[in-house]
């Protein structure tokens, strides 16, 4: 048996020096509170958090992931891996992040069959688009939308400012 004595509890102190998470915790909380009721009322497929899929023989969760119908019949809810890959996928920046780091998912994401891989920076409010109809760095003024979820559109600055 391990000797419990030996381990302590983390103080307050400890935790406050941790990489933050709070913002992007927030950013990812504040989108599937908008997604989520948005896709179940039109059917439009699942919004998910944390998931993790099979993107070619690695088990990778996006922050916030949404596949569609047609893939409803593969989600195995036993399975911790889920064997497909979903339609969009989108990570939020976080300070233990590198750029180069994120952007090797997103190509990972799309090289394996996900349409759309957003990378949102609430620090820069910026986000990166890379999906089959373009490639695209957008600033807060521009939407976050996608063909994948029709009609939902929300201002990129408008969801930064909720953080």
């Amino acid at each position: 048996m391990k000797d419990m004595s030996a381990v302590r509890p983390l103080t307050i102190e400890d935790f406050e020096r941790l990489p933050a998470e709070l913002s992007h915790q927030s950013l990812r909380d504040e989108l599937i509170t908008m997604l989520l009721p948005y896709v179940t009322k039109h059917e439009l497929g699942r919004v998910i958090c944390g998931q993790d899929y099979d993107f070619g023989g690695n088990a990778l969760g996006p922050d916030l992931s949404f596949f569609g119908r047609e893939k409803l019949r593969l989600c195995e809810g036993k399975l911790r891996v889920q064997r497909f890959v979903p339609d969009l996928a989108i990570e939020i920046v976080s300070e233990n992040d590198t750029f180069a780091r994120l952007m090797k998912k997103a190509d990972l994401y799309r090289k394996c069959g996900t349409k759309e891989a957003w990378i949102l920076d609430a620090e820069t409010r910026t986000t990166f688009l890379f999906s089959e109809e373009r490639d695209a760095i957008l600033d807060e003024n521009q939407p976050f939308q996608s063909s994948l979820i029709p009609g939902f559109s929300v201002r990129i600055g408008d969801l930064f400012d909720r953080l």
